[in-house]
């Protein structure tokens, strides 16, 4: 086998096991240690594929979304009307993070770095895969708020913008359902936590979706 074949092949086996410890353990736990363990190398291996844990975290996230790609064209439907295209679409990114809440903390991890931290950590070819991983999963969006535009049912200036808001605002909200902490104050001066029941939130952010694609929010 020739030796690009064999490092792709390499390069696999250490995302596969990547993201099979990232969907049993959670991001948090899973550790180069572990990950090496689980494919039979060495960690030292594993730096010569990425050149560090930001890098290898930020390709895990682009086979997420390229799942999360594929959930979002099935659920539209491109004949129903914009408000309904957007609500099912919603409703399947909330679905996708909730089956994996790994993805969630991913892409929350990626996030709270800020851009240029993150070029001087990550490879020019895996920050462009993961640009493109991005706004292919966000242009579903951006069809439908443009479709919207377009019959008058929307009123948005710039669909990509929305898009990206759409996006970590989903996050947020995927985050609170999993952590299941929702306070609220049951007597005067005496907070309490409530659990989250994922389809009331999930049927809060459809409505918000739609509000603001018309201009209403």
């Amino acid at each position: 086998m020739p030796v690009s074949e064999r490092r792709a092949e390499r390069k696999k086996e250490i995302l596969d096991a990547t993201r099979a410890l990232f969907d049993e353990r959670g991001v948090r736990d899973a550790q180069i240690d572990d990950i090496a363990r689980a494919v039979g190398i060495n960690r030292a291996i594993i730096y010569r594929h990425f050149s560090g844990k930001e890098e290898l975290f930020a390709m895990t996230l682009v086979g997420y979304l390229d799942e999360l790609s594929l959930a979002l064209e099935a659920a539209d439907d491109p004949t129903a009307a914009p408000a309904d295209r957007l609500r099912s679409i919603t409703a399947a990114f909330l679905d996708f993070g909730s089956a994996l809440p790994a993805f969630v903390d991913c892409a929350q991890a990626l996030l709270r770095r800020r851009g240029d931290e993150l070029m001087d950590e990550v490879s020019e070819s895996v920050m462009f895969k993961l640009g493109r991983g991005m706004s292919t999963s966000l242009a579903h969006v951006v069809h439908v708020l443009e479709a919207g535009v377009a019959s008058g049912e929307f009123h948005v200036r710039d669909p990509y913008l929305l898009a990206n808001i759409f996006y970590t605002q989903a996050l947020g909200v995927l985050n609170l359902a999993t952590l299941q902490l929702s306070v609220r104050e049951q007597n005067p001066g005496l907070p309490t936590v409530d659990a989250v029941p994922f389809d009331e939130v999930k049927a809060y952010l459809q409505r918000a979706a739609v509000a603001m694609a018309r201009g209403d929010a």
